[in-house]
């Protein structure tokens, strides 16, 4: 309990810092964050560390998964954050971390079945890959909201805290190509070593992450030869990532906090 309250903290100090930096006449670009975001996110792995070794397996119920996601776009932004880009996407998922992780702690650990190496190695690829295509999707909304920003020529202060749209776009579809290969690597490690998908509620899980797989491949793909960009980009991004929400949480969602089921 100590390492998690400690931990939601330290979150929500580097997201105040960050809130700092972004309000001061210029926008300042220090790194007085990253300390706390970087001591946030070991202590966030610990604490499930920790869990698992207390009930001796891998806990991965929907709060356990959704906190992971949470650590997982926590250490994502903290990285990307550190070399001087995109440290403002802070303000918004440092709170998000420490909320998820607050709602496990808050949940309880759940005794999951034991799982093989094979099937570790495909929830981790799963768990990675949300991760990553969670933080383009708020990549592709703050891209939104700076091109609606210029048209409407309202330079705001957190505008001026933001790489230029260029670069900001170019990191999007860098951050969707990981996402999208660890997506693919998801789907076939499940192909491949979950053996039967309709015993374990596995269908429309599968059937939907392969419609937001396809999604984000048909937007690299026409970013490639159609030079796609901008509010098709963004529209083709939140689109595909809804999808892959539906697929992982909401079918998680049902089963687990509705039907009362083991996935």
């Amino acid at each position: 309990m100590t390492i998690v309250l400690i931990a939601c903290l330290l979150y929500l100090a580097a997201a105040a810092l960050l809130i700092a930096q972004v309000r001061r006449e210029p926008p300042g670009r220090g790194r007085g964050w990253l300390l706390p975001a970087i001591v946030a996110v070991l202590l966030h792995g610990s604490a499930h560390v920790l869990a698992w070794r207390h009930t001796g397996s891998t806990d991965l119920h929907m709060f356990a998964a959704l906190s992971l996601v949470g650590l997982g776009m926590a250490a994502l932004t903290t990285v990307v954050g550190a070399s001087g880009r995109m440290a403002a996407l802070g303000v918004v998922v440092f709170p998000l971390a420490a909320i998820v992780l607050a709602a496990y702690q808050g949940y309880g650990h759940t005794d999951g079945a034991p799982l093989d190496w094979r099937l570790q190695l495909h929830a981790w690829f799963a768990l990675l890959g949300y991760a990553t295509l969670a933080v383009a999707a708020l990549f592709a909304v703050m891209l939104w909201l700076q091109e609606r920003a210029l048209r409407r020529r309202e330079f705001h202060r957190w505008l001026r805290a933001m790489p230029p749209l260029v670069e900001l776009e170019s990191l999007l579809f860098r951050t969707i190509t990981v996402g999208f290969v660890l997506l693919a690597a998801t789907l076939l490690t499940g192909a491949l070593f979950v053996e039967d998908m309709f015993a374990q509620h596995l269908v429309h899980k599968t059937v939907l992450s392969v419609m937001s797989w396809l999604a984000f491949g048909a937007l690299l793909l026409g970013r490639w030869r159609y030079g796609w960009r901008g509010a098709m980009a963004v529209r083709w991004t939140l689109v595909a990532m809804g999808l892959l929400v539906l697929a992982f949480f909401g079918s998680k969602f049902v089963v687990e906090l509705v039907l009362h089921r083991t996935p």
